[in-house]
């Protein structure tokens, strides 16, 4: 009938851990297929669109010393607040929820649901939003913060930001970590003790759904605004003078920019030939603090804890066929199921008929169906859906849903590339790897090392240390 559907995931850990149930749920991933009959395959777009803001990591700029306890011994890393630059402009200031997960230096971020990281299914997800919220630098009365945690002696930025890195971790990686310094010890011991469960915040902005699909000469839609942003810029497609193609309101007048709840729509001349077109909303706005940013790369995951104006965006497509059915797929990580979801919205009359994962699937007129594609933890996916008429979407991406932490000593854990390379720390320079890794500084000499301890025990230098006191 058409084209056998490949699925080529990369080699991973293993469906072991999968089908432990250890993953969290996950959202990381949007992806549109082509157009159905005689629409031209989009099998050239590989790469998933995300929501809201990137960024690039640039440092850690306030920090100091914490202690991992661990059975190989005393782990000293360095804690506090990384600084990120915003794609467009902005800056944000996040802290890390994957201690054992190096930090890779200039990696590229994105923001993301708690679904889309180990936050997902961690049950106290909300207290480190909690943290984040009465704590260093929402709270920037240093002063005031020492005197509600009890510290005795002067609270320093450096301190404040070790101290709620320390209890963001105990949290969300459930280790036994303490700050070296006395007054962080007691800022953590502060916010460990008071956290309370938060509900998640929403996205700076999103369009919803993030395809659709019809008929020329019809209006394709609608496709809602979500967001925090006072005003969205809204695009048309970048080819939309030659195509004729129009972004438009439910009463088919233009529409530039939107507001929250606002619906748009994409109108198609009648007589466009079969197609994909995209729009994109922008906006400058605050991230709400508690979101997720995630890298595509081997770089820990980061929560924010705080952000200037900054430019966000989001993407919605759409996808029309003279004749056959004209189905709109998106797809998103669900960790839960160790896969990556991929749902079908039939919009048109006449069924849709696609193969994934070697089995025929059929979706009804105005119906949908989600099918979960297995895939491994930590290492790349890399998949084809396949329909008639030449129909087919390449799906790319990586499920990192679960902390090293949580590996440790019940998974081997297999490097997809070389290890991230620590840092000297100097006063102008901080060390992006240090954070989540150990700190071996009596063994670097201007040549950087990276340690991989068979076993799963990570990036670990044992380094025995007296618990620091607490004044």
């Amino acid at each position: 009938m058409f084209a056998s559907f490949s699925a080529r995931s990369v080699r991973g850990r293993g469906s072991a851990r999968l089908a432990a149930g250890t993953l969290a749920s996950g959202l990381v991933t949007t992806a549109v297929l082509a157009g159905a009959g005689t629409a031209a395959a989009a099998g050239d777009e590989t790469a998933p669109g995300h929501s809201g803001a990137a960024a690039t990591i640039g440092g850690l700029k306030t920090y100091g010393d914490a202690v991992i306890r661990g059975a190989a011994g005393d782990q000293q890393v360095s804690a506090g607040l990384f600084e990120m630059s915003v794609e467009g402009g902005g800056m944000l200031h996040t802290y890390c929820v994957d201690i054992q997960t190096p930090t890779q230096k200039d990696a590229k971020y994105h923001e993301t649901a708690w679904a889309g990281t180990s936050l997902g299914t961690n049950k106290d997800a909300g207290r480190i939003r909690w943290i984040l919220r009465n704590s260093y630098p929402q709270v920037n009365d240093l002063a005031a913060l020492a005197k509600k945690a009890g510290v005795r002696g002067q609270l320093t930025e450096q301190d404040a930001a070790a101290g709620t890195q320390v209890a963001i971790w105990r949290y969300s990686d459930a280790v036994d970590v303490d700050a070296v310094d006395p007054q962080a010890e007691q800022i953590a011991d502060y916010l460990q003790k008071n956290a309370r469960g938060e509900a998640e915040p929403k996205a700076s902005l999103t369009l919803d759904p993030p395809a659709v699909s019809g008929r020329p000469g019809e209006l394709l839609g609608p496709v809602t605004v979500h967001t925090d942003a006072r005003s969205v810029t809204v695009s048309p497609p970048a080819d939309a003078t030659t195509t004729g193609v129009r972004i438009v309101d439910k009463d088919g007048e233009p529409v530039t920019t939107a507001t929250d709840g606002s619906r748009l729509f994409f109108e198609i001349p009648e007589d466009a030939a079969a197609d994909t077109v995209k729009l994109t909303a922008q906006a400058s706005t605050t991230v709400p603090v508690g979101r997720a940013f995630v890298s595509d790369s081997r770089s820990q995951t980061q929560i924010l804890a705080g952000s200037s104006e900054s430019t966000v965006s989001a993407t919605a497509s759409a996808t029309w066929a003279l004749e056959g059915a004209i189905p709109a797929l998106s797809a998103r990580e669900n960790c839960a199921k160790g896969g990556v979801d991929v749902t079908v919205a039939n919009q048109d009359d006449e069924p849709f008929v696609f193969e994934l994962a070697d089995t025929e699937y059929t979706v009804a007129g105005g119906k949908s169906r989600t099918v979960t594609v297995p895939v491994s933890e930590d290492l790349p996916y890399d998949f084809t859906v396949e329909g008639p008429g030449g129909f087919e979407q390449r799906f790319t991406g990586k499920l990192d849903c679960v902390t090293r932490a949580a590996e440790i000593g019940t998974t081997t854990h297999t490097l997809s590339g070389p290890s991230p390379t620590p840092l000297a720390v100097t006063p102008t320079e901080s060390n992006l790897a240090e954070t989540g890794t150990s700190s071996a500084t009596p063994w670097i000499t201007g040549t950087a090392i990276g340690l991989v301890v068979v076993g799963g025990a990570g990036l670990v230098v044992a380094r025995r240390r007296n618990t620091p006191s607490e004044g």
